[in-house]
């Protein structure tokens, strides 16, 4: 059977519901230990060894992102996968920032979805869309785990056309996205400044730590200009998530290299068939001897290295933005940061530039007089 001693968590508080797809998963092969709401979930994780949670959003007590949260401090290598009825949207970006595997929406039709969204989550190997990774030798192309991606990369498809349409949802999709304008590493320190002058952004800024000795920043800008760069930063955030949960499984290192990451986000842009395009800088550091791994894609971003002396852009030469068919390979440069050197990602407009000088820190803020754009300033500390 396909889920053969597969040990799964399932937090639901419908127990009709609940029953109905413990039977299931039983006759699948799976164990399954049950609990009613998110505070018996949290319970039963510590209790047990299991490979998988599913979890129910809404739920008396503590919900399922509230038990989300608190598992993912407990273990953040076990996969999980959200269920709900309502507020698709919003809910689908809550679940990506605390990392989920995949959303599914009540009521489900065909239990038989759930049961490909374990495998594909318990698999992460195969997940791969279709596209050996560089790194992964081992990798082989997968066509029931790339039709059970779909199924998920379907679900927010379908989301698109909302956000085309309804200024104020994509508005709200994009900030709850977006980091502080201040966040405090181990090692390291994040300040960005982000000008809109529209209710939605065509820039996107985020950075995360790595493991204990990498941290990987980027800055992204989304042709066209309009809605559907909210949907753009839903996509992008959920395949780093994606490439994340590999990484602390020890199975693919892509998310720190930058040649094989930005090589791995045109594929998923080009196949998506919505036609966005995207200009990005993305860096990994290595923070314990501080290398510094850069690659770009675009040309309507530069990264520079900032110093006593000023902005020293890095000599790294135009490529063909994300998402064309006939891209071919990103623009790439290694540097080893001195220990008064920043790195800098910004958009190709002096004024932005002029604000990075002075420190000026924002955050996302609204502005129509200003140009759009902004920075992204990683210190090391």
């Amino acid at each position: 059977m396909a889920l053969t001693d597969v040990s799964v968590l399932l937090v639901e508080d419908d127990s009709v519901f609940r029953q109905l797809l413990t039977d299931f998963l039983i006759q699948q092969g799976a164990v399954v230990f049950e609990a009613c709401d998110g505070d018996e979930g949290v319970s039963e994780f510590q209790s047990h060894t299991v490979d998988i949670v599913i979890a129910d959003l809404s739920m008396p007590r503590l919900g399922g992102l509230g038990m989300l949260k608190q598992i993912l401090k407990i273990n953040p290598a076990i996969p999980s996968i959200v269920i709900s009825g309502n507020n698709v949207m919003a809910d689908v970006v809550e679940a990506l920032r605390y990392g989920a595997s995949d959303y599914l929406v009540k009521p489900v039709a065909d239990l038989k979805i759930i049961e490909h969204a374990i495998e594909q989550a318990i698999s992460p190997a195969n997940n791969q869309f279709g596209v050996v990774d560089f790194n992964d030798s081992d990798a082989v192309i997968n066509s029931a785990a790339s039709m059970s991606q779909d199924l998920c990369y379907q679900e927010l498809s379908d989301n698109l056309t909302l956000l085309e349409h309804n200024a104020e949802a994509a508005k709200s999709v994009q900030q709850q996205l977006f980091p502080a304008s201040n966040v405090s590493y181990p090692a390291a320190r994040i300040h960005y400044s982000l000008c809109k002058n529209s209710d939605v952004s065509a820039y996107f800024i985020d950075s995360t730590m790595v493991g204990e000795n990498n941290l990987i920043m980027y800055m992204a800008h989304f042709h066209p200009e309009d809605n559907r760069s909210a949907f753009g930063c839903v996509m992008l955030r959920s395949f780093v998530n994606q490439k994340l949960k590999l990484y602390r499984n020890g199975l693919s290192t892509t998310l720190i290299e930058p040649f094989n990451m930005l090589s791995y986000l045109n594929d998923r842009m080009a196949n998506s068939g919505l036609s966005l395009y995207v200009d990005i800088v993305y860096v990994a550091v290595e923070l314990t001897n501080f290398r510094a791994a850069i690659g770009q894609a675009g040309s309507g971003l530069r990264c520079y290295l900032r110093n006593d002396n000023g902005l020293a852009p890095l000599a790294i030469s135009e490529s063909l933005q994300l998402g064309a068919v006939q891209w071919n390979k990103p623009s790439m440069q290694f540097r080893t940061l001195m220990p008064n050197e920043k790195i800098c990602i910004a958009s190709n407009i002096s004024h932005h530039k002029s604000r990075l000088m002075k420190n000026q820190f924002d955050g996302l803020f609204y502005d129509e007089e200003l140009p759009a754009g902004g920075f992204i300033e990683l210190e090391l500390s």
